[in-house]
């Protein structure tokens, strides 16, 4: 038994563990369908793969990845297959992954395409133009990839130390450091006795001292 993907308003599609096996896609020249014993079962299965919210943005997802996957100018259903295991790998938790995902997945087979357009490709000035088109789509992918992994880390980036140095006699400077040319300033409150930074308020400049030394001596 199969059943029919329909526009049924907004209805919540219950969220199923990740783990149970999402339904297949057949595609028939108006419909798409989703081939599960029960129907309802079939849809809350294929949502949870998709990480869709309810059967409206099941059915857009669906139709988009669809056109995405088509091959010769006709939607291939192992394509469509492969490129919903690949979303429901990434397990999308909200809307903004979902359709992150579903491009992510798209841009991976139009990449794909490309490295094979350029396999089969002879011509210097074809292979060229292939080869920035298959470029750009890559470093389209690993932005995408990053942007999915800073979504789900609320934008943070770790910052790690390796390694911090100070010498005998020496500070070291916490807080943000501005450099220019031979100039380091710190900000407000940082240690200043590292002799990086001449303490504010002082007046007296280096040539200065050594003449007060060597007056002092004589």
């Amino acid at each position: 038994m199969t059943t029919a993907l329909t526009r049924n308003g907004t209805t919540p599609i219950a969220r199923y563990n990740s783990s149970r096996t999402s339904p297949r896609i057949k595609l028939n020249r108006r419909d798409i369908v989703i081939q599960h014993s029960d129907a309802q079962t079939g849809e809350r299965l294929m949502g949870e793969a998709l990480g869709a919210v309810d059967r409206d943005a099941l059915h857009g997802i669906l139709k988009q990845l669809m056109k995405a996957s088509v091959i010769l100018q006709k939607p291939d259903e192992d394509n469509l297959a492969f490129m919903i295991s690949m979303v429901k790998d990434i397990a999308p938790r909200d809307s903004l992954e979902a359709m992150l995902t579903a491009q992510m997945v798209s841009v991976h087979v139009a990449t794909m395409r490309s490295a094979s357009r350029l396999a089969f490709t002879e011509g210097l000035s074809q292979q060229e133009g292939i080869s920035r088109t298959l470029t750009r789509l890559a470093r389209t992918f690993a932005a995408q990839m990053e942007a999915l992994n800073r979504h789900r880390g609320n934008g943070e980036r770790p910052i790690t130390v390796q390694n911090l140095s100070v010498q005998d006699g020496g500070s070291a400077i916490v807080g943000n450091v501005a450099q220019h040319a031979h100039l380091i300033a710190a900000e407000p409150g940082t240690a200043t006795d590292a002799g990086l930074v001449t303490p504010r308020g002082t007046g007296e400049r280096e040539p200065d001292r050594a003449a007060a030394k060597q007056g002092a001596a004589a």
